[in-house]
């Protein structure tokens, strides 16, 4: 047997804030047969939202101690620091996996994670099979991320309020560039031209991208885990706008946590939140919150002024029935008055 068959596969699962990265990877989960698979999560934040889904699902390919939640920091920029020592010890375990998934934060750039693997230390060990970029079909419908930046640029020059570039353009069009495979994700909420339309448009960002239209996520797991692009092996066909950076940082964005109030009404509590994130321009909004004589916990997300929320499981014993929101936004945005409302 060649070493190449001998090296766990690795998939890279990137997409911007709320693109549906982690139900997609919960469908994965929760569908696949045969295979022992490690997961690595990357969040902004101190609150484990996404990893706390993921373990919530109880499937039996990816037991709770195979999850591993990274919060110090975006992936990208601790590579080093977190990451190689993460895969190093999933590797070392006495039941290694057969397969380790990565869900990058929504602000992280794809392309570092590649080239970390390009290390002879973890070469020799592990191939990236894919890197899946995720995207929000109605977000990029409303041209929240633009696929062309000439068409930007030209917006930029005739708009004399405009001083600066706009990060979230540059991860969308990072992310899209080095897919294998991108993600139409939300079709449901789309007209059939729109997702022809999209689709059109990521072609021509990424044509050497596979692109596949899905609907909460759900994709047979066998298409996402076997792509065998070795991506590791020819980074140079997957430029980025930060190849000549000495660093990427994320100062543009502002992460934090606000604590909230038992609610009383799960409708009324996410029509207020949807008047908070357009009031205040809010990016991305997540957490679990505690309703007042219900003995399960809400699970509430937000992409801009868009939400959904569901019961998703019952506190247990052992856990504080603690009702908490990360909030992702520009730099820049009132905390003060977001979090003053949210406490109302």
């Amino acid at each position: 047997m060649n070493g190449a068959l001998n090296k766990v596969p690795v998939t890279i699962v990137t997409g911007f804030l709320g693109a549906g990265k982690t139900t997609l990877i919960r469908h994965v989960l929760e569908n696949v047969r045969g295979r022992r698979l490690a997961l690595i999560v990357n969040e902004f934040g101190d609150v484990g939202v996404d990893a706390e889904i993921l373990r919530s699902c109880g499937a039996e390919s990816c037991p709770d101690e195979n999850i591993v939640e990274l919060a110090n920091g975006c992936l990208c920029c601790t590579v080093a620091d977190d990451f190689v020592p993460t895969i190093e010890a999933l590797l070392a375990h006495e039941k290694r996996p057969d397969h380790i998934v990565v869900e990058t934060s929504g602000l992280a750039l794809p392309k570092p994670l590649v080239k970390a693997f390009d290390w002879p230390d973890l070469r020799a060990r592990v191939t990236v099979d894919g890197v899946i970029a995720v995207v929000d079909g109605p977000a990029v419908a409303e041209g929240r991320f633009a696929n062309d930046p000439a068409a930007v640029q030209r917006q930029r020059a005739a708009d004399a309020s405009i001083e600066h570039e706009n990060p979230l353009e540059e991860v969308y069009e990072d992310q899209l560039l080095c897919a294998d495979l991108v993600i139409l994700n939300k079709a449901d909420l789309l007209q059939d031209a729109k997702i022809h339309s999209l689709s059109a448009e990521i072609n021509a960002a990424a044509p050497r991208a596979k692109i596949v239209v899905t609907q909460l996520g759900k994709i047979e797991p066998n298409i996402l885990l076997g792509l065998g692009a070795a991506a590791e092996d020819d980074l140079a066909q997957r430029p980025s706008r930060h190849d000549l950076d000495e660093a990427h940082d994320h100062d543009d964005f502002d992460t934090f946590v606000v604590d909230v109030s038992a609610q009383k009404d799960p409708g009324t509590f996410v029509e207020r939140l949807k008047s908070i994130a357009a009031d205040h321009d809010i990016l991305r909004m997540k957490g679990f919150i505690e309703v007042a004589g219900r003995p399960m916990r809400l699970l509430v997300q937000g992409v801009g002024a868009r939400f959904s929320h569901h019961f998703d499981r019952s506190w247990r014993a052992d856990e504080p029935r603690a009702s908490r929101l990360v909030v992702i936004g520009q730099k820049g945005i009132d905390r003060g008055a977001i979090t003053a409302a949210l406490a109302r």
